[in-house]
Parts: C-alpha cells; sequence; structure tokens
C-alpha cells in the first residue's frame, strides 16, 4: 500500500456534470481556492472545449498561483490538447474508451486506438504538459488490450494512468485484485476513479489504494455522473483513521462542503458522513447516556478532527442522562425528581421530533417552575414566496425546498408566486444561505422574503 495518497478532486469536471449543476466561473474560481486551501494534490479544473465559460474558468485557475496541479481534461484529439496547452495547465488528462462496444461505438479498431492515444500524449509532451491517460471504462475492457493501450501510452510520455470504474461495478476484493495486478504490468502511477452506482465508491476506493493507487479521485460531497463518484469527505476521514495516513485539512471539510453544496443546489441528506446534520448527533437515551460517558462507545472518532461538535437530541427517545446534560451546558440543574418530571412531559409529545433549547427551557419552566438563568436566543423567522418557472412542475420544487435546512413548512399557493417556505433559524447568516439555496435552485424563477416580526397565538371566539 502507498505510504502517500494523492486527492485529486475533479468537482469542477466530474461535479458539473451532476444534472441540473452548472458553476459560474467565479463560482468555480472560489472553489479551486478553498481546494488548494484544503490541501488536494490535483484540481481537475475541466474540459475547455465544452463551451466559452469552462475553458475561461480553466484558464483563470491555471493562471490563480495555486499549490495543487492543475488539469484540463481532453479526449484523444490534438485540437482538444490545444485548448489545454492555450489554458496554462500543468497537466492534462487525455481520455480513451477502451471497451470492445466503446470503441466499436467510434469505429475504432484496437490498433488506430491506440494510435490516437499515443498521438495525443507525444503532441502534449512535446508542448510541455505532463500527461495522464485515462482508459475508460478499465475495469470492463479486455485486460490484455488494456495493458497494451496503457503501456502505449506511457512509452509516448504520459506518467500517470487512470483506471476508472465507470459505472461502479467492481466490489473491494475485485478491485483490489485489478489494481494489484495493473501495478505489476503498467510501469506507470495509477489513479483510481470509482462511481458511486451501487453505493461502494468509497469502499472500492480505498481497495483500490490497498492493491497500488497512489492517487483517487473525489469530488465535494459525491457530485457526478448519475449517483456520483467517491465523495472527497468520508474517503480522506477513513484514510486517516483507518490507515493513518494524512491527506487534506479534515477540520475545513464542512466549510467546503457547504460551499459546494450552495453553489450546486444539492443538498447534503442529514445521515451524510462527516457533513451531515446528525453525523455527530445522538438520540437513543441508552446510546447518549454510553456517549456522554465515553464518547468513543458510539464514535469512530471526535467530532472535532472534522471541526465539528457533538449534538444531543432531545425527543421521546431521550433519557435522564441526555437531558440532564443538556440542560447542564444550558445552565439549569435539577434534582432527580424533577428531571423524571421533564423526561415524562418530553415522552408525551412524539409529535415534537427534536426540542430546540427554548423549547426545552420553556417545558421545564412549565414543569418545574424553574427558570433558566440564561436569555436563549429567539429564532428568526421569514417567509419565502418563491416564482416558478412555467415549465416546472411546481410540486417538485416545493419538495426540494422542503428539504433544505431550516425550512419548517412548504405551501402551494394561488396568486403572483406558487410557494410559501416558512423558514426558520438562528442567525442572519444561515438565513441567507437557506435563501441562496432556494434560489440556486433549478426552476426557481424568482423570490421575495418577509422577515416575521411578530406572531399573534391568541383567537378569538364568538359568545
Amino acid at each position: 500500500m502507498a505510504r502517500r495518497v494523492l486527492i485529486l478532486d475533479t468537482t469542477l469536471r466530474e461535479g458539473e456534470q451532476t444534472p441540473g449543476v452548472s458553476f459560474t466561473v467565479e463560482e468555480k474560481l472560489r472553489i479551486a481556492r478553498l481546494l488548494d486551501e484544503v490541501g488536494v494534490d490535483m484540481i481537475e479544473a475541466g474540459h475547455p472545449i465544452v463551451s466559452p465559460d469552462v475553458y475561461e474558468a480553466v484558464k483563470k485557475i491555471a493562471n490563480e498561483g495555486l499549490e495543487a496541479e492543475i488539469l484540463a481534461h481532453s479526449r484523444a484529439l490534438k485540437s482538444d490538447v490545444e485548448k489545454a496547452v492555450e489554458c496554462g495547465v500543468d497537466r492534462v488528462a487525455i481520455f480513451l474508451g477502451v471497451t470492445d462496444k466503446k470503441l466499436e461505438s467510434m469505429k475504432l479498431s484496437k490498433e488506430r486506438a491506440i494510435e490516437l492515444a499515443v498521438s495525443a500524449v507525444e503532441y502534449a509532451r512535446d508542448h510541455g504538459l505532463k500527461v495522464r491517460f485515462t482508459a475508460e471504462d478499465a475495469t470492463r475492457a479486455d485486460y490484455g488490450f488494456l495493458v497494451e493501450i496503457c503501456k502505449a501510452a506511457v512509452e509516448a510520455g504520459a506518467d500517470r494512468i487512470s483506471l476508472p470504474d465507470t459505472v461502479g461495478i467492481m466490489t473491494p476484493w475485485k478491485i483490489r485484485e485489478f489494481f494489484e495486478r495493473c501495478s505489476r504490468d503498467i510501469p506507470a502511477e495509477l489513479d483510481a476513479h470509482c462511481h458511486n452506482d451501487l453505493g461502494m465508491a468509497v469502499a472500492n476506493a480505498l481497495a483500490a489504494v490497498e492493491g497500488g493507487a497512489t492517487a483517487v479521485h473525489v469530488t465535494v460531497n459525491g457530485l457526478g455522473e448519475r449517483s456520483g463518484i467517491t465523495p472527497l469527505e468520508p474517503f480522506a476521514v477513513a484514510l486517516k483513521i483507518l490507515y493513518n495516513l494524512d491527506t487534506v485539512k479534515l477540520s475545513k471539510l464542512p466549510e467546503l462542503s457547504m460551499l459546494v453544496e450552495r453553489y450546486s443546489g444539492i443538498s447534503m441528506p442529514a445521515h451524510a458522513p462527516i457533513v451531515g446534520e446528525n453525523a455527530f448527533a445522538h438520540k437513543a437515551g441508552v446510546h447518549t447516556a454510553a456517549v456522554l460517558y465515553d464518547p468513543s462507545t458510539y464514535e469512530a472518532f471526535p467530532p472535532e478532527l472534522v471541526g465539528r461538535q457533538r449534538d444531543i437530541v432531545i425527543s421521546k427517545y431521550t433519557g435522564k442522562a441526555a437531558v440532564a446534560e443538556k440542560l447542564k451546558r444550558l445552565g439549569v440543574l435539577l434534582t432527580d425528581e424533577q428531571l423524571d418530571r421533564v423526561v415524562a412531559e418530553i415522552k408525551k409529545r412524539p409529535e415534537i421530533r427534536a426540542f430546540r433549547d427554548e423549547d426545552l427551557l420553556e417545558l421545564v419552566e412549565h414543569v418545574t417552575g424553574v427558570k433558566p438563568p440564561i436569555e436563549v436566543p429567539r429564532a428568526i423567522e421569514a417567509l419565502v414566496l418563491v416564482k416558478c418557472e412555467s415549465n416546472i412542475y411546481t410540486t417538485a420544487i416545493a419538495r426540494k425546498i422542503l428539504g433544505i435546512k431550516g425550512v419548517e413548512n412548504v405551501y402551494e399557493i394561488s396568486g403572483e408566486f406558487d410557494i410559501e417556505a416558512h423558514i426558520v433559524v438562528n442567525s442572519i447568516m444561515e438565513l441567507n444561505e437557506c435563501l441562496e439555496k432556494i434560489r440556486t435552485l433549478k426552476g426557481v424563477h424568482g423570490t421575495s422574503t418577509r422577515v416575521i416580526l411578530k406572531k399573534f397565538n391568541f383567537r378569538y371566539s364568538s359568545q
């Protein structure tokens, strides 16, 4: 196994191929700068020939003076390589499909495919670029031809070979054996590019490293074609926790994830490893009691390692230990008898999925008469009116909005706007982040926001 594993981030290329995602040039620059600050080794900035804005972004990133090696993607065509040269990147990643079906679809013989690969690699080397040759769909290719074309690319000047599991059909033990075999037969550094179609991208990437891969391709939040590829966050942490291999600054992963989440418009699920809202939240009474005694009981690593904090969720599953600890943090100490009464009252309210600090303190005061010695900041609430594009199914947008952190309720309405969302957050920054996520959803034409100043909960009744 390699003593050092290089991280190649392809959020700006593979990640932008995610359906519904399109970054602006400025967004790509901001992502690239933060990737560099986090410490990735290589940034695949894009395929310059795709469009003028991709070309502009690749060129600007290449000239940003970043520490990371900057790559441009390229077909095995001189015209593609020329664009990479123009952009001033450090390396070009030349790819070519190598399965029999792919060659047939391109009307290429194996001999002609090798000629194209060699010609493109030599052209790039002649123009001063380092080269990685990507044998697309390598894990389903004829092994003899795979080795033959990769060796030809190496002899032409490529110093890295990428062996993608393009449709994510490998298992960890199979891909480890595959990379062990390729390490013996191909005289170059090997990259692993694992797709997540069957949910095994992280496991396969780790197994590829065990088999001899010295670089792994990742994206922030696991973005990419179809089900995406190896997500940076759990992969980098797994290398540290399981193999004691340092790669990137783990404490900055939440910040990076949030930035890409905002720009991509794709929200991370609450249960996502490392960066999900629930990644370090404990709910069941048995779990919370054990974690409060010794966090390692139910945590593989401390949340502080990745810039997070542990959270104790108060709900009907809660036990006394969790409530006591939560109240202690809020400056409230209760007797055992008072705690019993509070816990009993919590369990009578199953409709409350999770008690906020403010809710808990109000309940404590109601049940025991004990007033909190601290003032809990009240939440910021807002109503957001959303206008959808005319060709978009409104319900689909409403469901996406409901999945955004901070959105409590969503209504489809009549009139000038199509949707109304009720937002409850703890700060102006969180409100702005929530609004940005709504505005960047595909199909949202415009929004109008109203901050709630007062709420009137009384009811008039006729006598």
